[in-house]
């Protein structure tokens, strides 16, 4: 099923202009309280989720570890809030903005509008947009003075993981769908075909891949990252259409696709953001996931926070800096021949001294 997905100008403006309109209507649930300050007990670090919740077992529930981390480790006080759907973003953020934090996160590309017009309406304290950078209404980059971007360059561990897919793959064919068409999402999917399709020249295999055309960056999306039921039938249709690995890139939605996987009983799935074989009931099907360390990012922003030395300088993680990478094959293993094993570590080493460019149009700048 193809889903047709709002522009990203479209979907910007609707979530700000709903956020404005319900502001006054809902009533905020956060948790934690403190004064500001500049360090330890003193300083508070907040979050806002995405409409995913913190119990996503992907990008949401890893910021979330960061933050928690950092209260652990570091001393802070938090505060969350969690947003049940877009028009939760500005009433959320104000909310943060209104208790004093010393830093804010925002989770998700679609609270990049929200984080930055609080940004700039409140320049004394920080933010930072996990998963986006900012932009003026023509798209074009911009730099906030005092909002840090926590960006993953995901399309070079999603190319190992294409790999690993084509190669393990007894139909010859693979799947990916997203939750929604946005940078964060179609990154993943960009890697993963180029996984796949590097796998077809080096082997002479003609391994299909379904959901995804990286050249006319079109392809198979759920819509959200909610309906866990949009992504049981999603990966349903490419089940019928062979396809034996799977990867979800829709948070929760992704959690159908595992039903769906796990039913088939032959099929095999690659997580995404976390360790799916860690974060998900459904470890015994994981080939592999491509992780964001998200958690360490969020924790190292916050220490910057606390020490005074936080700067707007994006945060990219790359396989170089092990800010992404792809988790063990687990369970699973066996099933990963040797010689495919050496030959991934072998990419990831070429990608790593520049030798092999992984080439995406949302790879982070």
């Amino acid at each position: 099923m193809r889903c047709l997905y709002q522009k990203r100008e479209n979907v910007k403006k609707l979530a700000s202009a709903v956020s404005m309109i319900a502001a006054s209507a809902l009533v905020l649930s956060a948790c934690g309280s403190g004064e500001g300050g500049e360090s330890g007990s003193d300083y508070l670090a907040c979050m806002v989720s995405d409409s995913g919740g913190w119990d996503d077992q992907s990008f949401n529930q890893s910021s979330r570890e960061g933050l928690e981390n950092a209260k652990k480790n570091l001393g802070i006080e938090e505060s969350l809030a969690e947003s049940q759907g877009d028009a939760d973003f500005g009433p959320n953020v104000d909310n943060m903005v209104q208790q004093g934090c010393n830093l804010t996160f925002g989770v998700g590309f679609l609270l990049e509008d929200t984080i930055q017009e609080a940004a700039e309406a409140n320049p004394d304290l920080n933010f930072a947009l996990i998963d986006s950078g900012f932009s003026d209404a023509d798209g074009k980059p911009v730099t906030i003075e005092n909002a840090k971007p926590v960006v993953f360059n995901t399309a070079e561990a999603a190319y190992l993981a294409g790999y690993v897919a084509a190669a393990t793959s007894k139909s010859g064919k693979v799947g990916t769908f997203g939750g929604v068409q946005i940078p964060s999402v179609t990154i993943f999917m960009d890697g993963f075909s180029d996984g796949v399709k590097k796998f077809n020249e080096d082997k002479k295999k003609d391994v299909k891949l379904l959901g995804w055309n990286k050249e006319k960056q079109d392809g198979s999306f759920s819509g959200d990252f909610e309906n866990q039921g949009q992504g049981q039938e999603l990966t349903k249709q490419m089940i019928s259409q062979g396809a034996d690995v799977i990867m979800p890139v829709a948070g929760p939605v992704g959690l159908g696709a595992a039903a769906a996987a796990k039913e088939a009983g032959d099929v095999k799935l690659v997580w995404v953001d976390s360790d799916g074989y860690e974060s998900t009931e459904y470890g015994d099907i994981m080939l592999t996931s491509v992780v964001k360390q998200i958690a360490n990012a969020v924790e190292d922003t916050v220490k910057e926070g606390t020490e005074d030395k936080f700067t707007n300088e994006p945060y990219v993680g790359t396989l170089e800096n092990e800010g992404v990478g792809i988790a063990p094959y687990h369970d699973l293993d066996k099933e990963v021949p040797e010689d495919v094993k050496k030959e991934v570590e072998e990419l990831k080493k070429q990608i790593i001294d520049g030798s092999l460019v992984v080439e995406s149009e949302s790879t982070p700048k």
